[in-house]
């Protein structure tokens, strides 16, 4: 072997911690990186199911009210209220586009406003007047013209009918929503660039100890190619280890909430429940911390040995 050939390997040694003199004084898996790296998929891929199960409970909220109607009687007579109702309800289901329309009973719409209006306000002779309420499906998406047929349908037989999209009373929800999942994504975003921070300073670090050996395995004729790949190696073996951590805290976590949700049975809490393609898209986050975390030494490397020699 040559002596170039024999340098380049003692420097090979100890730049990649296998020597007396390890770039990375700390033993694999138990130096702070690893653990940095772990905490911030963990974080990521938290971040990142929420993200995802808020989409779906959007997706799927849309998708059960997006033909939705609903067509409030509003009248304080009860008489006059029940036939109301019931001509409504007959000239709905007579309508071309309807699908589907029938009265809520009365008894799930006190059930539904109880709550907020105390109990005992909604019975005897000073109960405040419910609008009796008909729920309805349209054969498509509900539009504002769709709306103005209905109304104008309805208006000679229930002048007291108020027709509504159903979605429209989550548009707020939908809004809130929305701005969580940007939130997400911020959150995401931010713990990639702190990821990326941490591997640069460990590198920076790394190359400051080693310089001496830098400049002599430069001497005998090394590459900075070479060296940034020593550098890269050791950071992604570090970068793989806290990336499979971080992922099954991050699993647990899910997990666990995804198990409390569950227990709820409400619709809106279902249909947040995280698909195949979400788990795959979760699983990939690892893969793209190790990508990012060898990424950034390589770059941080290669720029500091053109500063440096």
């Amino acid at each position: 072997m040559s002596v170039l050939s024999e340098g380049l390997v003692r420097g090979w040694r100890s730049l990649s911690g296998s020597g007396d003199n390890e770039l990375v004084p700390q033993s694999r898996l138990s130096g702070p990186m690893p653990w940095v790296i772990a905490i911030m998929i963990a974080l990521t891929v938290i971040a990142a199911a929420a993200g995802l199960a808020l989409r779906n409970t959007a997706t799927a909220a849309r998708e059960d009210l997006s033909g939705g109607i609903t067509v409030q009687i509003v009248e304080a007579a009860p008489e006059m209220r029940e036939k109301q109702a019931a001509a409504a309800l007959e000239r709905l289901k007579a309508m071309p586009g309807i699908v589907s329309a029938e009265l809520v009973p009365s008894a799930d719409v006190d059930a539904l406003i109880e709550p907020w209006l105390g109990a005992g306000t909604l019975a005897g002779a000073d109960a405040i007047p419910v609008p009796a309420m008909i729920d309805a499906r349209l054969d498509g998406a509900v539009s504002a013209g769709r709306i103005a047929d209905i109304r104008s349908e309805l208006k000679g037989v229930a002048p007291a009918a108020r027709v509504d999209a159903q979605s429209s009373w989550l548009g707020p929800v939908f809004d809130a929503i929305q701005s969580l999942q940007w939130i997400a994504l911020a959150v995401i975003v931010l713990l990639a660039l702190s990821t990326a921070a941490a591997v640069l300073l460990a590198a920076r670090t790394a190359l400051g100890t080693n310089r001496g050996t830098i400049e002599v395995v430069h001497l005998l004729g090394g590459t900075d190619a070479q060296i940034a790949r020593i550098f890269q190696r050791s950071i992604g073996l570090d970068a793989v280890g806290g990336g499979a951590v971080g992922l099954g805290l991050g699993l647990v976590v899910i997990l666990f909430v995804g198990k409390r949700f569950a227990a709820l049975g409400a619709g809106v809490a279902m249909g947040g429940t995280l698909g195949w393609t979400d788990w795959l898209l979760i699983l990939a986050i690892p893969f793209v911390g190790v990508v990012l975390a060898m990424l950034t030494a390589r770059l941080t490397v290669l720029r500091a040995l053109r500063q440096m020699l």
